[in-house]
């Protein structure tokens, strides 16, 4: 990714901060758990700065397959400000899905802790389990149906936006699931769909960094790759 590249992603800068339009199918970082050698965003920090010392660095993360709306503190301090944001949920976040069939009705809330499981052979996922158990960790989402339609050789789907109360590993792609209706192109969630794109996209966040002034509201456009399932639900390519 070049510098113009990078610096065209950027939907928001101030002094404290950058949001930036992760595209999907690129990690955020290189962790320990990350492909030898694969690309990751950090890498591209560097073209960030805009004059400061050092790079911006990550408030928080997205899946390697979300696109959208992805956080990052320009300095230490802004860090700890928005970490401790975050931690305290204050921090609002919406995500747009489109899930294989759909939820039965137009609007609730799913309350289920999340486990991480290891499998010797498929590796590790989250399990949506009762609020409550122990060693898990609440998990909360609100959902709504913005539409419903179909595609050939797909089937029946659902567009919904998301609330996450908190910010678990893979909630909104387990709590889909544990729903029954899984995002579509989840190869860990999905079962036999993994051939298709995630469609999970961080449509916007309102970040309330100053205490004087309103909170800081940030949209991400919709991708390319979530346009025609969108489409198919409804979505006529406005707001």
């Amino acid at each position: 990714m070049t510098p113009e590249e990078i610096q065209a992603r950027l939907l928001y800068r101030d002094g404290l901060m950058l949001i930036l339009d992760k595209p999907a199918g690129i990690a955020v970082h290189g962790g320990p758990g990350s492909r030898h050698g694969a690309d990751n965003l950090e890498r591209y920090f560097e073209h960030l700065r805009f004059g400061l010392p050092r790079p911006p660095a990550l408030a928080h993360r997205l899946d390697r397959d979300t696109s959208g709306c992805l956080v990052l503190g320009r300095h230490p301090k802004a860090l700890r400000k928005l970490g401790l944001l975050f931690q305290d949920g204050r921090i609002g976040k919406t995500y747009w899905a489109v899930v294989r069939g759909g939820p039965e009705g137009d609007a609730g809330t799913i309350d289920k802790a999340l486990l991480k499981r290891t499998d010797a052979r498929r590796g590790w996922k989250m399990i949506a389990l009762p609020p409550g158990t122990p060693e898990a960790q609440e998990a909360v989402t609100d959902w709504r149906v913005m539409g419903r339609g179909s595609l050939p050789k797909i089937g029946d789907l659902a567009w919904l936006e998301l609330h996450p109360h908190t910010g678990r590993t893979h909630q909104i792609r387990a709590h889909c699931a544990a729903m029954g209706c899984p995002v579509l192109g989840d190869p860990v969630y999905g079962g036999r769909y993994e051939a298709e794109p995630l469609h999970l996209h961080s449509r916007a966040i309102s970040v309330p960094v100053y205490t004087t002034k309103p909170a800081v509201a940030v949209t991400a456009p919709v991708p390319p790759h979530l346009r025609e399932a969108l489409a198919a639900c409804g979505w006529t390519g406005e707001g």
